[in-house]
């Protein structure tokens, strides 16, 4: 599948929900690496795959001169409206997509001045989400190949194969648990706001829909205690400066 086709699918998928709901559940993400970055007044602050402007906000807020970027057109569109009802200057333009891994870090490389810093906040593959992703990978079909896999973001190896040549780079590993009141609750959640479980969920039969629907509430299930359900999902920071 050429990667003009893929990005398509991909920005169509990641439209066809209201993010923003889920975004809320990464909010001390989105807090966490603003604070770590500590953007000056007046300093230029590039957010890419802005989302729906998590970051892009909370940096705007400390008088950042923001530009956010995402490759779906429709969450482009809830940021800029967000900003406008916060009052925030803030550019956004529909402009990312990384199917090329190599080709995201050499243009990062490429945007970020010497003396710049780099701020990734990265899910691990060997954590909560990379085990959800196991499990909704039982109902969808592998990825094309010549595709990166995402969570490799959230792997000091990999970070430092692609950055290491021009970032001088620290790793701090986190954990920001999902909390729901229960399985079915966080399966409304995503299954309505987060595109590609929208995407998956409505294009399987409605047999093969209860069963992601039964894996997924038992999943989550699974990460219950007395207070209802927190699954862990765990990340990598990276704070780079270039060289």
């Amino acid at each position: 599948m050429a990667f003009e086709e893929l990005k398509q699918q991909q920005s169509t998928m990641w439209d066809s929900a209201p993010f923003e709901r889920v975004a809320e559940h990464i909010a001390d993400i989105h807090d966490d690496l603003v604070e770590r970055l500590e953007p000056l007044e007046g300093a230029a602050f590039l957010d890419v795959a802005c989302g729906t402007g998590g970051v892009s906000e909370r940096a705007a807020a400390r008088g950042a001169d923001v530009t956010g970027s995402d490759f779906a057109p429709g969450l482009v569109e809830t940021a800029r409206r967000r900003a406008e009802e916060r009052g925030l200057e803030i550019r956004y333009e529909v402009v990312m997509f990384a199917p090329d891994q190599r080709a995201a870090a050499a243009e990062l490389k490429r945007v970020c001045r010497p003396g710049g810093r780099l701020g990734l906040a990265c899910w691990t593959p060997d954590g909560g989400i990379g085990d959800l992703f196991r499990m909704i990978g039982a109902f969808q079909p592998p990825p094309p190949p010549g595709i990166g896999k995402p969570l490799d973001w959230g792997t000091r190896e990999h970070v430092r194969e692609l950055l290491e040549d021009s970032f001088e780079l620290e790793f701090v590993d986190l954990e920001s648990p999902q909390l729901g009141e229960s399985g079915e609750q966080l399966w409304e959640l995503f299954s309505t706001s987060f595109g590609p479980s929208k995407t998956l969920a409505d294009a399987l039969t409605p047999d093969r829909r209860e069963e992601y629907h039964r894996a997924s509430v038992e999943f989550y299930e699974g990460y219950r205690d007395d207070d209802g359900i927190r699954h862990p999902r765990h990340y990598l920071v990276t704070i780079g400066r270039r060289r």
